[in-house]
């Protein structure tokens, strides 16, 4: 089944409403298990779930696709493993999120390093409003090169590597297994840090096993089972976009179950990041409509 670019639209913003649970998720699940191993667990948990409706469609792939499939995960294991680190560091779940959202501005101009695709002209004029926004929302707009910060920095740069990579290999191969494939990278790269870095506890209580099964379950397997089927039927840099709606909703959440404070600043700020995504779509949508000249 094809989906329309609209459709894709509407199923990577509800990606964007999973990701920012997944870090509500993340937090606690982590305040009981060493975060590579939450990490490994997860993602291996969460390739199982996918593995389950797809396995033939993997058995069918060519070991060239797996190896690529495989190289991809790698950036997406570095990414997501920088990125708990850093959350095992920060008390401020709205400021990370908003730093690996840039991610998704990095994701354009990375790929036109990588494959000489430059972005449209709409994206460069969305892309300050874009950053402003950010600024605003990091810390009322000023911000130190802290540790955690400088992790959500080096996870948003793999992000964006990922993304691009994600968006080649779907469009021509199935989206589960390549989900699958991806995740399960993810685990075994998340595993090997913790066997070399971490102590796993002798107990963990169950409502910790609760969040890591919601986290495998519905932050990660049906997370990235939209993501990649969102990317497959629509452009990266409208993709890329769209999932800057991430820190907007996690900085929601955490208002309202963490009572993080929301100065005017990050008012302004969210809103700097919608007015960028409806210029940019609104631009989209013109260029596409617009008669073609020969």
């Amino acid at each position: 089944m094809k989906l329309s670019r609209q459709n894709a639209g509407a199923i990577l913003v509800v990606t964007t409403m999973i990701a920012s649970a997944g870090w509500i998720f993340s937090k606690q699940a982590i305040q009981g298990l060493p975060p590579f191993g939450f990490i490994g667990l997860r993602f291996l948990l969460g390739a199982m779930c996918l593995g389950c409706f797809c396995y033939r469609q993997i058995l069918a792939i060519e070991w060239r696709d797996i190896l690529s499939c495989s190289l991809v995960g790698v950036f997406l294991g570095a990414a997501l493993n920088c990125w708990v680190y850093a959350i095992s560091m920060s008390n401020d779940l709205g400021e990370g999120a908003f730093i690996v959202s840039l991610s998704m501005l990095l994701t354009p101009l990375v790929g036109w390093g990588l494959f000489k695709r430059p972005p449209s002209l709409t994206f460069w004029f969305s892309m300050p409003i874009a950053v402003a926004g950010l600024a605003l929302l990091s810390s009322g707009g000023s911000w130190g090169a802290s540790s955690n910060q400088l992790w959500f920095i080096l996870a948003a740069l793999f992000l964006a590597l990922h993304f691009n990579f994600n968006s080649l290999f779907s469009q021509r191969l199935p989206v589960l297994p390549l989900a699958c494939i991806q995740l399960f990278i993810t685990g075994v790269v998340g595993i090997g840090l913790s066997l070399s870095l971490e102590t796993f506890p002798s107990t963990v209580t169950p409502d910790i096993w609760g969040w890591l099964i919601l986290s495998a379950t519905v932050a990660t397997a049906l997370r990235y089972f939209l993501q990649t089927t969102g990317q497959k039927y629509t452009t990266t840099a409208k993709a890329a976009l769209i999932m800057l709606l991430e820190p907007v909703w996690t900085v929601v959440l955490s208002v309202i179950l963490y009572d993080e404070p929301m100065p005017l600043s990050k008012v302004f700020g969210c809103g700097l990041i919608m007015m960028s995504l409806i210029i940019y779509l609104i631009g989209s949508h013109t260029r596409r409509s617009q008669p073609v000249h020969n």
